[in-house]
């Protein structure tokens, strides 16, 4: 399934969240009726957890064993946005433990120099201007070298999506649980209105945290 479908709009628009919150606040006993999912908002404020990440040898290893879902972050020692993903985003509990629990988190250098091999294919380091980079890391990014680029893989080891830009926690979690979540439904929400629904939700933690202290 393409992202592109769910209408996902990744760059966070304020009229939009103001607009949720004000609605929220008004429906927001029905829907908590209405809507029973499992939910946990990212909160940066509890201790850092690590992620477990593999190399992707090891995630194709692992999962011939014992079949999940691989999640691959494509960064590059350069890149500012990846290395803001790895203080943030990578480091808040609820993407964590969701990570670790659903997926296969790997981390794959785009630039890194040994050749790899997958599916009977030896994937090499390629020089490009002033660096370069790798095929196999070009080949999950559909030759649009973006860094960072989060890439999201079946069970089966099939592309489910790419999305390119840095993902804060929330985004993250939000992403992660609708793929695990919701797309297995026989009758999912749509992107748009998991969103919502999402962010009503979140909404309503906040609120009841503020009022909790």
């Amino acid at each position: 399934m393409e992202f592109g479908a769910w209408n996902l709009e990744f760059h966070f628009n304020y009229y939009f969240f103001m607009k949720n919150i004000v609605f929220g606040l008004f429906l927001s006993m029905i829907v908590s009726g209405l809507f029973a999912f499992k939910f946990a908002a990212p909160d940066s404020d509890t201790p850092n957890a690590e992620v477990n990440w593999y190399t992707w040898e090891e995630a194709v290893a692992a999962n011939a064993v014992h079949k999940k879902r691989v999640y691959v972050d494509i960064y590059t020692d350069w890149c500012g946005p990846c290395k803001f993903m790895d203080r943030t985003t990578f480091r808040d509990p609820q993407v964590v433990n969701y990570l670790n629990e659903h997926f296969y988190p790997v981390k794959l250098n785009a630039e890194r120099k040994e050749p790899l091999t997958y599916d009977g294919i030896t994937h090499v380091y390629t020089p490009y201007q002033k660096t370069g980079y790798h095929q196999f890391a070009a080949a999950l990014m559909d030759g649009k070298l973006s860094y960072p680029t989060s890439v999201f893989l079946t069970e089966d080891l099939v592309i489910e999506q790419r999305l390119a830009g840095t993902l804060n926690p929330i985004k993250m979690h939000k992403v992660l649980t609708y793929i695990v979540e919701e797309t297995t439904k026989s009758n999912p929400l749509s992107w748009k209105e998991y969103q919502e629904q999402y962010d009503l939700r979140y909404l309503q933690e906040k609120v009841k945290k503020s009022g909790s202290n």
